[in-house]
């Protein structure tokens, strides 16, 4: 679900962008009033503008100019007839280029002035646009005089004037501008949240009750490292209330087994079936009791403690431990390795514990005479149960007791998984363990 949700980069690139459309708008707006409307100032940049595109067409070689008239003006002064009209002189004042009559001729500066770098006269005010101007140009060594005139402007190059306006001053530069801060904007944002990811990431594996389990705060932005200590108190506080729940579970169950020992004393004392059969149930009570407490035992263990353990060692210590109690109850025990050596990072208490389980619940839901087979694999352990009499049907997993939930929760707190499934034999439990060394 939380797919879904954009990212804060996501967010901010559409902000930005947004904001800088909006502040194109107000400036679009702005020009627009200060030039469109302007036309002393629409008159200069026109001026500007195609004295620019006229002058690009002089050459200089050796003291020598020619002149090419460049195709993007070339049909507007192709002969005076057609509204616009231009003459280019050199220092001297020699005609390089001239598209005008006498008429129009009459209407720029004589030749034998020496003009300035930039001149305008309006001849109509208002638009369309009627007027006079000229511009020097230095090429090389060459002092060029371009000048212009327009009589109503009959293709309307104004509003091309306005905005090719637009585009050099307006459009390019704050291009340019969004692109800077866009970018210096995301890639600050990723420097600044490259921390938080490693804390969110750390947030997947947070144990309240490891001590060292907690969120890295260290190059963090000052408001976000709050949040991640805020999060560690109260991942520390959730910690400290688990274990006095686990610590009220397990007196609880503590102060149980006492009552039932005496019971169980006193049943001893009193010869009767009916007695012998209620201290049986009376067994296997202590014995959920006892299950009770090393579940409530569990979540108390601190992952600071684990250490290295040999699963092939760690296996063959348990066989010999409870080897006496499964042959009494008419069961067999067997040890086999795959594998010489099996390391792992674990609590061998632990492990202990729910290889102890998963004997005791094979010893105890299976009929008389079953196989129990221990192996010790690239995986982890296995634990089957092999019946003789194939014909005697199999028992129910889940009525296997709570042991195989601690089994399940020890599993879980090394990092790996409890897998149950069934042969034609008996039942088989896959105990799945990261295996840290193998040989």
């Amino acid at each position: 679900m939380i797919r879904s949700n954009p990212t804060l980069t996501a967010i901010l690139t559409r902000r930005i962008v947004f904001f800088a459309m909006l502040a194109m708008l107000v400036q679009l707006a702005v020009i627009f009033s200060d030039y469109y409307w302007n036309v002393g100032e629409l008159s200069r940049l026109y001026v500007e503008q195609e004295t620019e595109r006229l002058v690009s067409g002089v050459g200089s070689r050796d003291g020598a100019v020619s002149y090419r008239l460049p195709e993007a003006v070339g049909r507007r002064y192709a002969h005076p007839q057609t509204g616009y009209v231009a003459r280019i002189r050199d220092g001297r004042g020699d005609l390089i280029f001239e598209s005008c009559d006498d008429a129009c001729e009459s209407r720029f500066l004589p030749a034998e002035v020496n003009p300035p770098d930039f001149w305008l006269r309006t001849i109509k005010p208002g638009k369309p646009l009627t007027l006079v101007g000229g511009r020097a140009f230095n090429i090389g060594e060459q002092r060029i005089v371009v000048d212009v005139a327009t009589l109503g402007d009959p293709e309307n190059l104004a509003s091309d004037v306005f905005w090719n306006e637009i585009l050099e001053h307006m459009i390019v530069p704050m291009s340019i501008l969004l692109g800077l801060v866009l970018g210096a904007t995301l890639l600050s944002v990723r420097r600044a949240l490259k921390p938080v990811k490693v804390a969110a990431d750390a947030a997947e594996l947070i144990d309240p009750l490891d001590s060292r389990s907690h969120l890295p705060f260290e190059g963090m932005p000052r408001e976000i490292a709050h949040l991640a200590v805020a999060v560690n108190r109260a991942v520390q506080r959730i910690g400290e209330l688990m274990r006095s729940q686990r610590i009220l579970t397990s007196g609880i169950a503590h102060e149980v087994r006492t009552p039932l020992a005496a019971i169980k004393l006193e049943l001893g004392r009193i010869d009767h079936p009916r007695a012998r059969k209620a201290e049986a149930d009376l067994d296997d009570l202590v014995h959920f009791v006892s299950q009770l407490t090393g579940l409530a035992r569990l979540d108390t263990f601190d992952h600071s403690m684990f250490e290295e353990v040999d699963l092939v060692v760690l296996c063959t210590s348990v066989a010999e431990q409870l080897a006496p109690w499964v042959y009494e109850n008419r069961h067999s025990l067997e040890v086999f390795s795959h594998v010489e050596t099996a390391i792992v990072r674990a609590m061998p208490a632990l492990l202990k514990d729910a290889l102890r389980n998963l004997v005791e619940n094979a010893v105890r839901h299976t009929p008389a005479s079953t196989n129990i087979i221990i192996r010790v694999g690239e995986s982890g352990i296995q634990v089957e149960d092999r019946r003789n009499d194939s014909s005697c049907p199999l028992q129910n997993t889940e009525g296997f007791g709570i042991g195989l939930k601690i089994v399940e929760r020890i599993a879980e707190l090394h990092d790996g998984s409890l897998r149950r499934s069934v042969s034609l034999q008996g039942h088989i439990f896959d105990l799945y363990l990261p295996i840290v060394t193998i040989r």
